[in-house]
């Protein structure tokens, strides 16, 4: 093990900070982080300061030797690095907001990971992270980066597909909702051994067994959730609407939370519609807790992670990149669900596809499980749609061509009009100009 280890996180401006350095601080007896370096942008500077002096409270009430440094020069920071973390969103929640919002003007949904609004996100966000990791071969090649910057499926996927940096791995907090709810229905005390077995894409996963002490509860918990018996107590339930019993019943699988947008397109964005027409959008709420949280943070007395942070959504994020840098840094071989290569582990898959699933972690990375080498009949041709958006998203970001941008936006399912196709890409790439910059010679087109 090396004495000094060393973390620097991409975003360190971001409201998430605290939870992830809260994260560190609770792990430091098998974490010895001597040196975390919060990176930013100029842009993100007063938010950086800010967290920066509620993070130096945290670490002296914790009474952890952990030197805390800010800069808004990544290469700086990144000399030496053991581990990056990356939490960025380029535009900040104002690009959001035209995300959400652009989609919902023409009638279809708006959402940061999903549809048009997900893949201008990550036209923005891959070559930043590119940019990253091209930095970190030449600075510190032994470093890993572990991403949790949205959409992280698409950005996996576009990392597997063009480079050949092999020392990353993408994070999510969806499946740690999943566990915490499993955990909490099923009444698991921290002295039982729980395994779930959870395949798919990120934000787009499935559960199809759950095992406690070696034997499969799965049933149990499948009939409680189709029947509506199991409610999560401690851990906000993670549907926001249910899904009909016939559904679960059918799949004989758990989908998670985000699958709403396919099985329920038509209620997801009724809602959304309904709160467009008033004005609102997911991202505007998040602006106003994050304006709130941000107030909390300069309080000089606040020592600790506020409990405001989990209204935020992305709540327990630093329990999924923690453990995974602490079984990697430990070895400690422990069960996780990650994005990264398969590699052909999965059979009825290609094997260059990035997925979402459970795996082992420990030194050399994510190892999947044994349990899992086939994906569910049922739902491989939605997974096998998801992915062609995700596989057409990655090349549009990297080629800069108004065309690969219409392939993506076609390939979804959330657009059903190509010619709807051609207006969302036109409003879109001219309301995200100034971050689009391997798209001027298309916009200059459009205009």
């Amino acid at each position: 093990m090396s004495k000094k280890l060393k973390v620097v996180t991409i975003g360190g401006g971001s409201s998430y900070t605290p939870e992830l350095l809260e994260g560190f601080i609770k792990r430091y007896e098998e974490l010895p982080i001597s040196e975390l370096w919060l990176v930013d942008v100029e842009a993100g500077k007063e938010k950086q300061d800010i967290i920066f002096d509620l993070c130096q409270r945290m670490i002296k009430r914790a009474g952890v030797p952990i030197s805390l440094h800010k800069t808004l020069n990544r290469r700086e920071a990144l000399k030496d690095a053991d581990f990056v973390t990356t939490q960025l969103r380029v535009g900040q929640l104002k690009a959001r907001e035209l995300d959400e919002r652009i989609p919902l003007s023409h009638g279809y949904l708006g959402q940061e990971t999903n549809g048009a609004g997900g893949l201008f996100k990550g036209l923005r966000t891959i070559p930043v992270i590119f940019d990253i990791i091209k930095d970190v071969e030449e600075i510190c090649p032994d470093a890993w980066v572990i991403n949790f910057t949205n959409p992280a499926g698409m950005v996996t996927e576009a990392v597997v597909r063009h480079t050949n940096f092999k020392k990353f791995i993408g994070v999510c907090n969806i499946p740690v909702g999943m566990k915490m709810f499993i955990q909490d229905v099923l009444k698991i005390s921290p002295q039982d051994e729980l395994s779930i077995d959870l395949f798919g894409l990120n934000h787009l996963v499935f559960i199809k067994d759950v095992i406690v002490n070696g034997e499969s509860r799965f049933a149990e918990l499948l009939d409680g959730v189709a029947s509506g018996t199991l409610t999560a107590g401690s851990v906000k339930n993670i549907f926001d609407l249910p899904f009909s019993e016939g559904l679960i019943r059918s799949l004989n699988l758990l989908p998670c939370s985000y699958l709403l947008y396919y099985f329920k397109p038509k209620e997801m964005l009724a809602i959304e519609m309904g709160e467009f027409y008033k004005g609102g959008a997911r991202a505007t709420v998040v602006q106003k807790v994050e304006k709130q949280l941000f107030e909390l943070y300069k309080d000089p007395e606040l020592n600790v992670k506020p409990k405001e942070l989990e209204l935020r959504g992305g709540a327990y994020y630093s329990d999924a990149a923690c453990e995974v840098i602490s079984a990697i840094y430990n070895d400690k071989q422990t069960e996780q669900y990650v994005n990264f290569a398969h590699h052909g582990h999965i059979d009825n898959i290609p094997a260059d596809w990035a997925v979402e699933m459970t795996c082992t972690i420990g030194r050399n990375g994510a190892t999947p499980t044994p349990r899992i080498t086939h994906f569910d009949e049922k739902v491989l041709g939605l997974i096998y749609t998801i992915k062609g958006f995700e596989i057409a998203a990655s090349e549009a970001a990297l080629s800069g061509k108004l065309n690969d941008v219409l392939l993506a936006l076609n390939l979804s399912p959330l657009i059903h009009s190509d010619k709807d196709a051609e207006k969302l890409a036109r409003d879109m790439l001219l309301a995200h100009e100034a971050l689009l910059p391997n798209f001027a010679k298309a916009i200059a087109e459009l205009k």
